[in-house]
C-alpha cells in the first residue's frame, strides 16, 4: 500500500484504508470524500456504525456536505451496519461482496457512472462477527475495483481494532487516507482539515509551536478561498498564537474570509486580544459547547 494520501486525491478504482483515533477526523475525511463524490455526480453510499444512521447526515451537514437534499434526490443513502453487514445474525464475506456488487450494479441502472462507498468497519468487533470474515471480505472485494466502477474507504479506528487485524487491513487496501498532520505530539495535533476546508488543532498550543501553526494556516491560505480553524479540540490557546491566526485573517484580500470555531478559555482569549478592525476574521462559539 502507498504512503498516505489526502482524501481529495482519490478517484473511481481507489480502495483506501482510513484508521483513525479522533472521530471528528474521521468524519471530517468522510464528508470530504461523500462531497467530492456528490460534486462529481457518483453515486453515494455510507454504511454507519459508531454514529447512528440518523445521525451521520447531521454531521455531514455540519461540514458543509448537501446531505438532506442528496438523500432526498437519491443520490446519497445512508444505513447502518447492523441492517446491512449482520442483518441475518451472523456476517458472511460472500454475502457482504454479494450486496456490494448489487449496489454497483443499481448506481449503474440509475444512471452514475461511479459508486462511491465510505463503511465504519465497527461491525466486525462484535461478538456475534467473527473476524475472519472481515479479514475474507477485505481480501474478495478487490476485484470490484478493477472496471473504475467504484471507489471506497474502510474505516477503522485503532481503539476497537488490534493491531494485527490493523496490519492485515492496511495490506487489503490499494490506498491509504489520511488527514496531512502539520504537527504531533503528546500535548498537541495540527492537521488540515477537509470540510470545511482548513485547519485543525487539538491539546494546547502556546508560542512553541508557533511555527507549524504558521506552516498550516499559510497552505491553507494558498488552497481555500473561505478558511476553518477548528479549535473546539484546544483546551489552550496563548496571546501569540491567538495572533498569529488573526494576522492571517488580516492579510486576507477583500472577499475572503478566516472563521474560528472555539469555546471556552480559547473563546475568551480571542475576545482579549485586540483584533482590531479585521472585517475578515470571524470567531464563533461551537455548537454545543458553552
Amino acid at each position: 500500500m502507498e504512503n498516505p494520501r489526502s482524501v481529495e486525491e482519490l478517484g473511481p478504482g481507489d480502495h483506501a484504508c482510513l484508521t483513525f483515533t479522533d472521530p471528528d477526523e474521521r468524519l471530517d475525511i468522510v464528508a470530504a470524500f461523500v462531497l467530492a463524490g456528490l460534486d462529481k455526480g457518483h453515486k453515494v453510499l455510507c454504511f454507519t456504525d459508531s454514529v447512528p444512521a440518523d445521525r451521520l447526515p447531521g454531521e455531514l451537514s455540519a461540514r458543509s456536505v448537501p446531505a438532506e437534499d442528496a438523500m432526498r434526490r437519491g443520490q446519497l443513502a445512508v444505513r447502518g451496519s447492523d441492517r446491512i453487514w449482520l442483518a441475518e445474525g451472523q456476517p458472511s464475506a460472500r454475502r457482504m461482496v454479494d450486496l456490494l456488487t448489487g449496489q454497483l450494479d443499481l448506481a449503474a441502472r440509475e444512471g452514475y457512472p461511479v459508486l462511491r462507498m465510505t463503511a465504519d468497519m465497527c461491525w466486525a468487533t462484535r461478538p456475534v462477527a467473527p473476524i475472519d470474515q472481515l479479514l475474507a471480505f477485505e481480501s474478495e472485494v478487490g476485484s470490484l475495483f478493477a472496471d473504475g466502477r467504484l471507489a471506497a474507504i474502510c474505516q477503522y479506528d485503532r481503539d476497537s481494532f488490534d493491531p494485527v487485524t490493523l496490519a492485515f487491513a492496511a495490506a487489503a487496501h490499494t490506498q491509504a487516507v489520511a488527514a496531512a498532520v502539520y504537527h504531533e505530539d503528546p500535548i498537541l495535533r495540527i492537521c488540515r482539515q477537509h470540510s470545511p476546508p482548513g485547519v485543525r488543532a487539538a491539546g494546547e498550543l502556546d508560542f512553541t509551536r508557533a511555527e507549524p501553526l504558521t506552516q498550516a494556516l499559510a497552505e491553507a491560505l494558498r488552497l481555500d478561498e473561505h478558511i476553518h480553524v477548528n479549535l473546539t479540540q484546544l483546551r489552550y490557546i496563548d496571546a501569540a498564537c491567538a495572533s498569529i491566526i488573526i494576522q492571517s485573517a488580516r492579510s486576507l484580500p477583500d472577499g475572503r474570509h478566516l472563521t474560528v470555531i472555539c469555546h471556552g478559555l480559547v473563546r475568551e482569549m480571542f475576545a482579549l486580544v485586540d483584533t482590531g478592525e479585521v472585517g475578515a476574521l470571524r470567531v464563533q462559539t461551537a455548537y454545543g459547547r458553552p
